[in-house]
């Protein structure tokens, strides 16, 4: 049975904030991910995870295996987000934003994300990408994620967050959080993750910052989940720029 941690005391916004983050930024400048302390309660979860049935809160609906991304189905909110979910993605973005300005600055690339969320979302909005891209993820026995980027145009934030809402070994076996890392003149890295309930996985949305003998370069990533064995898994996938 999976151990879950403790969550600290207090608001969303308190939670996200008491992580480590300088250890966090290390894991995912040498990972490319990093796992969160919990950051939700098993009752905080199952609430959201039961949003998925009020199909008024959706603007879209997915089934990934009718597009080729995988097996299993996932919906895109509207604008109208649940309080928890706009409470999560608020509180997420502040904490991201000095890391993805870091990574910016040491590939050489614009670091075009202002300081509030607000305001990078209406410039996503007037570059033309205006419709919300938070997800809620559904997975039953046999279901996978296909290798992906999350890339919904040019306005792109580096970063995003996937939050467990099942418990896995419990709920669900299988299913573990995939990354594959492309290396210059090497063959390709993977890694895996288990995403345990309530704790936030926080990845790399496209590329990571990489030394190299010459400065750094960037280093190509992708995500999906792997094969559901039994049970049922459903996830929160926070992203911090908009959908064309």
């Amino acid at each position: 049975m999976t151990t879950i941690t403790t969550r600290p005391p207090g608001r969303i916004t308190d939670r996200v904030a008491a992580a480590d983050w300088p250890s966090l930024s290390d894991e995912l400048a040498e990972h490319g991910s990093a796992l969160t302390h919990r950051i939700l309660t098993a009752d905080e979860c199952r609430a959201i995870a039961a949003l998925y049935d009020e199909t008024e809160r959706f603007r879209s609906t997915v089934d990934m295996a009718r597009h080729r991304f995988g097996s299993g189905q996932y919906r895109y909110f509207t604008h109208d987000l649940p309080q928890p979910v706009r409470e999560l993605r608020e509180a997420f973005y502040p904490r991201l934003l000095p890391i993805a300005r870091g990574w910016a600055d040491r590939l050489g690339g614009a670091a075009p994300w202002p300081d509030t969320l607000e305001e990078w979302v209406a410039m996503c909005h007037d570059a033309g990408q205006s419709r919300s891209a938070q997800i809620l993820l559904r997975y039953g026995p046999g279901d996978w994620n296909a290798l992906h980027r999350d890339v919904f145009g040019d306005m792109l934030f580096p970063l995003q967050v996937v939050i467990g809402l099942d418990a896995p070994g419990v709920d669900y076996s299988g299913g573990e959080f995939i990354m594959t890392e492309q290396r210059p003149r090497a063959q390709s890295r993977g890694s895996s993750t288990t995403l345990l309930q309530g704790h936030g996985l926080i990845f790399t949305t496209r590329d990571r910052p990489v030394r190299s003998g010459r400065g750094w370069s960037k280093g190509p990533m992708r995500h999906g989940v792997s094969t559901i064995r039994s049970g049922r898994r459903r996830t929160l996938g926070l992203v911090f720029h908009e959908a064309a």
